[in-house]
């Protein structure tokens, strides 16, 4: 699907939503066209959200899976239904691009709740290192390039961060193998914290400066990305969700149904040679952490077979949001939030705590469509 046939589609649903129309009827039901190959795998995902908060001039701000096909995801649409008055409209973050749906509602209304659903597809993802890139490989632009070298507020790319990186990838040559420098470095020197609020921050500094490198997702795999731009080699943070159980025997890296604290946030590389490579040092160690017994040794088989397997694949069982950080919020009269990847709110009073789904009310919801 094209970014046209995207609008038409949104477009079209944000207008059977102002008018009262049931999902049942918007172009989201109708099956899509194209032939979907045996490795494709349909998803719909559900959030929904009401404010609590008794605050006046309520927003939120919903990510939205990424819109633009790419061979591991593709077919992303969205439609929406607002209650208590409200009104809601596609958004997009300056900067990075974030796409998110926001929504407002007037002074005092009986009812603040939205429901959105999303349909999307994915495929597991591959990048063959020890195999040339495939003829159709197209080069990413000298642009964007420099976009994901930059610093951000909390991945800052000089001082302690730059000495890092260089100290890890001394004695390496080439893109591949001073990112693989720094992707073992990560695997062994961090540590997943069960205790973390939601994902963790990512304050690269301040880790590294207080030599503090537990964390969760948002720590561990933004301090992959930081060395990586500080090392001189174009990273990202992916920001997402996982929608599905690990078909690869890991318990831990998945999940299905309620899927409301199932953020995860993975990280990609920029190789001259393949173009963008996926990575996930956070899971190895979350894998380390959570797969039963719990507390396994670097050295066990299956934290060795995550460890090879997360340089270069990820499963997805999982949808990506966006690569943003530092996002401005369209309409926020408060700062920006670091990354996008849990429902965000603020009325007059301040902003919402969006790591706590009870008291903020949403709930998200993932299940797999028949082939």
């Amino acid at each position: 699907m094209d970014r046209r046939d995207f609008l038409r589609i949104t477009g079209a649903s944000g207008a059977l939503c102002a008018a009262g129309a049931t999902l049942a009827g918007s172009a989201l039901a109708q099956e899509r066209t194209a032939t979907v190959s045996a490795d494709w795998r349909a998803f719909e995902l559900t959030a929904d959200i009401s404010i609590e908060d008794p605050g006046a001039q309520a927003r939120l701000w919903i990510p939205m899976p990424d819109s633009a096909d790419t061979d591991y995801q593709r077919g992303a649409q969205t439609v929406w239904r607002i209650e208590g008055g409200g009104t809601a409209s596609l958004a997009q973050a300056p900067g990075y691009g974030v796409r998110m749906l926001a929504a407002q509602w007037p002074e005092n209304p009986d009812i603040r709740r939205i429901t959105v659903i999303s349909r999307f597809q994915t495929r597991n993802r591959r990048v063959d290192l020890d195999q040339p890139a495939p003829a159709n490989f197209r080069p990413e632009s000298a642009a964007t390039l420099r976009e994901y070298l930059k610093p951000t507020d909390l991945l800052p790319t000089d001082g302690i961060v730059k000495a890092t990186a260089d100290r890890i990838t001394r004695g390496h040559s080439g893109d591949l193998a001073r990112a693989r420098a720094i992707y073992e470095w990560v695997v062994e020197n961090t540590c997943r914290t069960a205790s973390t609020r939601g994902c963790g921050v990512g304050d690269v500094r301040y880790m590294l400066t207080a030599n503090d490198l537990n964390g969760k997702c948002a720590d561990i795999n933004a301090l992959f990305v930081a060395l990586a731009r500080a090392a001189g080699i174009p990273a990202r943070d992916a920001y997402g969700l996982r929608v599905a159980d690990s078909q690869l025997g890991y318990r831990s890296l998945g999940k299905a149904g309620d899927v409301t604290r199932a953020q995860h946030c993975r990280a990609e590389f920029y190789a001259a040679s393949h173009g963008w490579v996926p990575v996930d040092p956070a899971d190895v160690r979350k894998v380390m952490l959570e797969e039963p017994p719990g507390e396994l040794p670097i050295n066990n088989p299956q934290v060795r077979a995550a460890r090879v397997m997360l340089f270069g694949a990820w499963e997805m069982n999982w949808v990506a949001f966006n690569h943003g950080h530092d996002v401005a919020l369209p309409g926020s009269g408060l700062g920006p939030v670091p990354f996008l990847m849990y429902p965000n709110g603020e009325t007059a009073a301040g902003r919402m705590d969006s790591l706590d789904p009870d008291s903020f009310r949403y709930r998200l919801t993932a299940r797999q469509l028949p082939a």
